[in-house]
C-alpha cells in the first residue's frame, strides 16, 4: 500500500507530533510519503525521523500539476490530508486522480482561527469547503467524531483515531533540579509544581489557569506553576499574574523543546482549554504518571476519567480548578494513585503501536469500501423501539450493530429511530426518523436485509397502533425486496382477535427468519398460526453487550456518596410505573428497608428508562424508614448501566433489561413481573425468584431477597448459566450471516 500525506509544513504542537509519529510508525508497514507546501523545522524534523518528505512551493496551479504527476508516477493508493491547505489540495485532486481521499481533523474547524477574523474568513472558509468534498474523515477523539457527524458528515465514513506516543521507558535529559536551574528557578525542595505546555492563545484559556492557581496557592503556599509555551496572550498573562500576586510563584518558560525534562520536573499536569480535539500534552504527562486536572472538552474525558485518572472541570471554572489543585498539593498519596492509574491507561490505549494499527485498519476499510461501490443492494436497516431514552432498548441496538459489524465491518447500517441525530452520533450509523415512511421505504429498496430487532415489538398491550406499524414495516420491507428477519425478539401478548389473525398472516407472508429470546414467544407464534418462516430459539441481543470498565461504575457510586472500595454490598433496584404499582409502594419500601437492615444491602436505584424509572424510584425512596436512598442519575450509556448492574450483589427489578444486564454478569435476581416477557426470561434463565406485581406482599418479597442473597454465595453456577445464555445469543448473529450470504447474488 502507498499513501501520500499532504500538509502545509508549518504545523506545530499536537498536529506536528501526530503526523511525525504516525508516519514514522506507518513506514514500518507501508510506504507513507509526505508532501509539504512550505519548508522549515517541520520538514527538517520529518526527514530526521526517516520520513520521505518533499516540499512543493509556488502557485496553486503549478503545485496541483506537480502533485498529479507525482501521484501518477508513484502509483499511490490513498491521499491523506492534514490541515486547511492539505485539505484544499486534496479536494482539488479528488476528481482528476480518482483516489480515495481522507483527512485527519485535529481540532474544531470553526474555531481554528479564533482571534484572527481575516484568516477565519479566507482560510477557514476554504477549509470548510474542502472538508465537505472529502469523503472520509478521521477525528482524533470520539467527541471530535461526534462533532463531525453533527455537522453533517457521513457517520459511517468518520473514523476515530487516538494520538499515540511511545510509552516505553520514558526518561528525561535533565534532573528536576537541573531543569529548574535551567529556567533560573530556585524553588524549595518541598515545592509542588503545576505545569502546562500549550500555546498562549485564547483557546487555551490560560487566564483561568492563573486564577485557579492563585486560589490554590492561597491554601497551599508550596504550590508553583510553570507555563511552557509562547503566543499572543503572553503579555496579558504576565500582567494577570502580577495582579493576582502570584508572579513570584509562576514561571513563564517560553517555548520548550525538551518536553521530557519538563514533564519529569512537574508534579501536576493541567489543561484549561475551551475546546480540544485530543491534546498530546495529556498522554505526554501520562508517560510520567502525572496526576492531571483538565477541562471536560473534546476527547479529554477518554483519558482523564474524573476521580479515576485525574480531575475534570468545566471550562472557565477557576474555583473548581483551584480546589482540585489544592487537594492534590496536600495529598502526595492521591497524586501517586491518580498518576499510576493514568500511566496504566495511557500504556494500554494511547501507545503509538495502537495508533498505527488503527490507521492501517482505516486505510484497509477505505479500500474495501471503494471496491464495493456500485452494488445494486448493500447494507442492513434495523427497526425497533430506539431513540426513546431507554437503556435496555439502546443496549439491544448497540449489540445488534456490533454483531452485524462482526459479520461485515464495512457493511452500511441504517437505523429507524425517534432521535436520528443522536443515533447517528452515538452509534455512527445512518439514521431515519421512525415514522418517516417515504425515507425508510426508499432505504429498504437499497438494503439487503431488514431486521426488526429486539424487544417485544409484536404486541398490542401498550398500543394497537404500535403493532400495526411494525407489521406495516415488515410488509414494506418485503415489497421493497429485502430479506426480512425478526431478530432476538419477544412475541406478545396480542389480545385482540383481529390483531392475532392479522399478525399471523403478516408474519407468514413477509418474514424469512425469526430468532426468539424465550420459549413463551415460540408458543405464541404457534398459537398465531405462524408456520412459514424458520423459527429458532436464541436469546436477547443485549446479553452480548460488554460492560463499561469497573472503574467508571465505581466512580459513579462514589459520586453518589457510596464507598465501593470498602466492601459495601448493594441491592440494585429498578422500578417502573405500571397500573397498580402505586398500590405496592409501601411493600417495596418495607422490603428494601429489610434488605438494608438484615442483609446489609445498601439500596441503589438504577433507572433504565430515564424519566419514568427515576420518578418511580423517588416514590419508593420517599417511604423508606431505615435505608438511605441512593438514586443514580440516568446512565450515559448502556455499557455503563451494565457495569453498574454488575457491581450489585442482588438485583431487584421490574424492568426486563435491568434483569438481563444483571443476569449477563451473574448477579442473583429477584423479578417483579408486570408483563409475561419478564417471567418468560426468568424461566429461560432457570431463575424462579419472581412474583407477579398483583400478588406482591412485603413478607413474600423479603423471602425472595433472602433466597437471592443466599444464592450470591454460588456465583459460579450463575456465571455458568450466563455463559450458556451468551452462547445461545450468538445464534442471532450466525443466522443473520446465513441470510445475508443467501442474498449475496442480489447485491452484486
Amino acid at each position: 500500500m502507498k499513501v501520500i500525506h499532504l500538509i502545509s509544513g508549518g504545523d506545530t504542537g499536537g498536529a506536528k507530533t501526530h503526523v511525525h509519529t504516525l508516519l514514522q510508525g506507518l513506514n514500518k508497514h507501508i510506504q507513507a510519503d509526505m508532501v509539504c507546501f512550505t519548508d522549515g523545522p517541520f520538514t527538517q524534523e520529518a526527514r530526521a525521523l526517516g520520513i520521505k518528505t518533499d516540499v512543493l512551493s509556488g502557485s496553486p496551479p503549478s503545485v496541483l500539476k506537480a502533485l498529479r504527476a507525482r501521484i501518477r508516477q508513484e502509483g499511490y493508493d490513498i491521499i491523506h490530508c492534514h490541515g486547511a491547505r492539505g485539505n484544499l489540495m486534496g479536494a482539488l485532486l479528488k476528481r482528476s486522480t480518482g483516489l480515495p481521499l481522507v483527512t485527519t481533523v485535529h481540532s474544531d474547524p470553526k474555531i481554528d482561527y479564533m482571534g484572527r477574523p481575516l484568516s477565519a474568513l479566507t482560510f477557514g472558509t476554504l477549509n470548510r469547503w474542502a472538508l465537505k468534498r472529502i469523503p472520509y474523515h478521521i477525528g482524533v477523539s470520539q467527541p471530535m467524531v461526534e462533532l463531525l457527524i453533527g455537522r453533517g458528515y457521513d457517520p459511517q465514513a468518520v473514523f476515530e483515531i487516538r494520538n499515540g506516543l511511545d510509552f516505553s521507558n520514558p526518561s528525561s535529559r535533565l534532573t528536576r533540579g537541573e531543569y529548574l536551574a535551567s529556567l533560573g528557578l530556585d524553588w524549595p525542595e518541598n515545592a509542588v509544581i503545576v505545569g502546562i505546555a500549550a500555546r498562549l492563545n485564547p483557546v487555551k484559556d490560560m487566564s483561568t489557569l492563573l486564577r485557579g492557581f492563585a486560589l490554590a496557592h492561597g491554601e497551599q503556599p508550596q504550590l508553583r506553576l510553570i507555563i511552557a509555551g509562547e503566543g499572543e496572550e503572553g503579555p496579558m498573562l504576565r500582567q494577570l499574574a502580577q495582579e493576582l500576586e502570584v508572579s513570584d510563584a509562576v514561571c513563564f518558560a517560553g517555548w520548550v523543546s525538551d518536553t521530557d525534562s519538563f514533564y519529569h520536573a512537574i508534579d501536576i499536569n493541567t489543561l484549561t482549554s475551551l475546546s480540544e480535539g485530543f491534546p498530546y500534552s495529556l498522554p505526554e504527562g501520562a508517560r510520567f504518571a502525572l496526576p492531571t486536572v483538565a477541562t471536560k472538552v473534546g476527547g479529554v474525558p477518554s483519558l482523564i476519567q474524573h476521580n479515576i485518572t485525574g480531575f475534570l472541570f468545566q471550562p472557565k471554572d477557576h474555583q473548581t480548578l483551584g480546589r482540585y489543585l489544592a487537594e492534590l498539593a496536600a495529598d502526595p498519596a492521591l497524586r501517586r494513585r491518580l498518576g499510576d492509574r493514568l500511566l496504566e491507561k495511557g500504556r494500554a490505549e494511547y501507545s503509538i503501536e495502537t495508533t498505527v494499527r488503527r490507521q492501517l485498519d482505516i486505510y484497509e476499510s477505505m479500500l474495501r469500501r471503494e471496491a464495493r461501490r456500485g452494488r445494486k443492494r448493500d447494507g442492513v436497516i434495523l427497526c425497533g423501539a430506539y431513540g426513546q431514552n431507554n437503556a435496555g432498548d439502546e443496549a439491544v441496538l448497540k449489540a445488534m450493530l456490533a454483531e452485524f459489524r462482526s459479520i461485515d465491518p464495512d457493511m452500511p447500517l441504517w437505523v429507524m429511530t425517534r432521535k436520528p441525530r443522536e443515533t447517528r452520533q452515538s452509534c455512527q450509523v445512518g439514521a431515519i426518523y421512525t415514522f418517516n415512511a417515504p425515507a425508510f421505504c426508499h432505504r429498504m429498496r437499497k438494503c439487503r436485509l431488514y431486521a426488526n430487532g429486539g424487544g417485544s415489538l409484536i404486541q398490542d398491550v401498550t398500543s394497537h397502533r404500535s403493532l400495526w406499524f411494525y407489521l406495516f414495516t415488515l410488509a414494506a420491507a418485503r415489497w421493497a425486496g429485502c430479506k426480512v428477519m425478526m431478530y432476538g425478539c419477544g412475541i406478545g401478548p396480542i389480545q385482540d382477535p383481529g390483531n392475532r389473525k392479522r399478525t399471523g398472516a403478516s408474519i407468514n407472508k413477509n418474514v424469512d427468519l425469526i430468532t426468539l429470546r424465550d420459549q413463551a414467544s415460540r408458543q405464541e407464534l404457534e398459537d398465531l398460526g405462524v408456520t412459514r418462516p424458520r423459527i429458532v430459539l436464541a436469546a436477547d441481543p443485549a446479553v452480548s453487550l460488554p460492560p463499561a470498565p469497573t472503574e467508571e461504575a465505581e466512580a459513579i457510586l462514589e459520586q453518589a456518596g457510596l464507598h465501593p472500595n470498602e466492601d459495601e454490598r448493594y441491592l440494585g433496584i429498578t422500578v417502573r410505573p405500571w397500573p397498580s404499582f402505586e398500590d405496592k409502594l409501601s411493600i417495596f419500601a418495607q422490603a428494601i428497608d429489610y434488605a438494608y437492615e438484615t442483609l446489609g444491602l445498601h439500596p441503589v436505584f438504577i433507572p433504565i428508562e430515564s424519566r419514568q424509572d427515576a420518578a418511580a424510584a423517588q416514590q419508593v425512596s420517599a417511604l423508606l424508614k431505615k435505608a438511605p436512598a441512593v438514586i443514580l442519575p440516568p446512565c450515559a450509556s448502556s455499557e455503563l448501566a451494565i457495569a453498574l448492574s454488575a457491581r450489585m450483589d442482588v438485583a431487584l427489578s421490574m424492568r426486563l433489561h435491568a434483569l438481563i444486564f444483571a443476569a449477563a454478569r451473574g448477579v442473583p435476581l429477584v423479578g417483579v413481573v408486570y408483563d409475561p416477557k419478564v417471567s418468560a426470561f426468568l424461566d429461560c434463565m432457570e431463575q424462579d425468584l419472581y412474583v407477579h406485581l398483583d400478588q406482591l406482599t412485603a413478607d413474600g418479597l423479603c423471602k425472595l431477597l433472602d433466597a437471592a442473597d443466599a444464592r450470591g454465595h454460588d456465583r459460579a453456577l450463575l456465571e455458568a448459566k450466563t455463559a450458556r445464555l451468551i452462547q445461545l445469543e450468538q445464534i442471532n448473529r450466525q443466522l443473520a450471516a446465513q441470510l445475508l450470504s443467501e442474498d449475496e447474488g442480489n447485491a452484486l
